[in-house]
């Protein structure tokens, strides 16, 4: 763990911060996809206001920032500490904002029925073995609680658990969309969607943003004694 953590410790350090305010002149917003100014907003996810939403992975937590200045009360974690003082540096003042250090499996199994909505943007559900992070992501949902996701679409010839050029020491997952269903399908979740939204002009990679929701369980009754 060490050396995961050590590794995306110098990953955020050749990171460039943020702008403070995007095209349109907002000083907070959502992006799903690599590139500045494109893609979906927000309405991917569905309701937001009053919605308690864990980021894993977030980063110095600007996307999470945005969903508490419309009404959700956010958690980020990140494996970098260096991550959480820049995130705590930036958003401290938001209300119901808080930032911790804490890997994502270990955070989501302390945390059962915690959340209503999970996010990933580039996140660690492109870096840990789903058939391990996508049971313990539903268990932290309440019942019909959204789970969505982006990274790059898989190469040609994706291989799962292939080293990360970017973070020595990390594998990723690349899965298909449809390989990407059939996992949440067998974690329980339900009615989800894949797309792959395509680059702006001049860029020739797109973005896959995967959304699922936990799947409500149904507990059935005792047979009735004759």
């Amino acid at each position: 763990m060490e050396a995961v953590t050590a590794a995306w410790e110098r990953y955020a350090a050749g990171r460039t911060p943020r702008r403070t305010h995007n095209a349109a002149g907002a000083t907070t917003w959502l992006n799903w996809t690599q590139y500045a100014d494109h893609g979906p907003d927000e309405s991917v996810i569905g309701e937001i206001h009053g919605r308690r939403v864990l980021e894993l992975g977030c980063g110095t937590g600007c996307n999470l920032a945005h969903l508490s200045t419309l009404g959700a009360q956010c958690v980020g974690i990140d494996i970098a500490p260096t991550q959480r003082e820049k995130a705590a540096a930036r958003w401290g003042h938001l209300p119901g904002l808080s930032f911790r250090t804490a890997e994502a499996t270990e955070f989501l199994a302390a945390h059962p029925d915690s959340f209503d909505v999970v996010l990933s943007i580039f996140g660690p559900v492109w870096f840990i073995d789903p058939t391990t992070l996508l049971p313990l992501v539903r268990q932290s949902l309440t019942a019909g609680g959204a789970f969505v996701f982006s990274h790059k679409p898989p190469r040609p010839d994706p291989q799962p658990g292939e080293p990360l050029r970017e973070a020595r020491a990390v594998s990723r997952w690349d899965h298909s969309p449809c390989k990407w269903a059939a996992l949440l399908e067998s974690a329980r979740f339900a009615n989800i969607t894949t797309e792959i939204i395509d680059p702006p002009h001049g860029e020739r990679e797109g973005t896959l943003v995967v959304r699922a929701e936990a799947r409500e369980e149904r507990i059935g009754r005792p047979a009735r004694q004759s």
